[in-house]
């Protein structure tokens, strides 16, 4: 049991954790404000504005800065796996989100009058850039807000 508390004494991880589910908050509220409907959906679901995924490795290579130095091999490899997580999210998930979306409409015309049973394909994957850019700033806004104490 001491261990688990030894885990949110964790300041990187707690501020990261932190970057991570402010993003999805902002992304329920945008969500109201653009639609005016409250979907509690949004808090589990992948993209959207901002990129909670980015938050959260901003705050991580910010929090890691911070703590280990700026100019320390633990900085370095969180700056590239957070420069890998991002370059996915607006590369890679969203062009499958792409290609899931035109699959969705080659089998809805392809079956229109005709039973299909297999499910949709999910289209939100990925993040434009913008969402990603927007993500990794409140990520370092909330890492570097959260300054440790030592």
């Amino acid at each position: 049991m001491e261990a688990f508390n030894e885990i949110f004494q964790n300041h990187v991880l707690v501020v990261s954790l932190v970057a991570c589910v402010s993003a999805q908050l902002l992304k329920l509220i945008i969500e109201v404000v653009s639609h005016q409907r409250l979907n509690l959906h949004v808090l589990v679901e992948t993209g959207g504005m901002p990129s909670s995924h980015s938050a959260l490795v901003a705050a991580l290579a910010c929090g890691i800065g911070q703590t280990i130095g700026w100019s320390s091999p633990a900085f370095a490899v969180t700056v590239v796996f957070a420069v890998i997580v991002m370059y996915d999210a607006a590369g890679v998930r969203q062009a499958a989100g792409k290609q899931a979306r035109v699959i969705n409409q080659i089998v809805d015309e392809f079956f229109n009058d005709q039973e299909f049973q297999e499910d949709r394909l999910k289209e939100l994957l990925g993040h434009t850039p913008l969402q990603v850019v927007a993500g990794a700033a409140l990520g370092v806004f909330i890492g570097l807000l959260a300054a440790p104490t030592y």
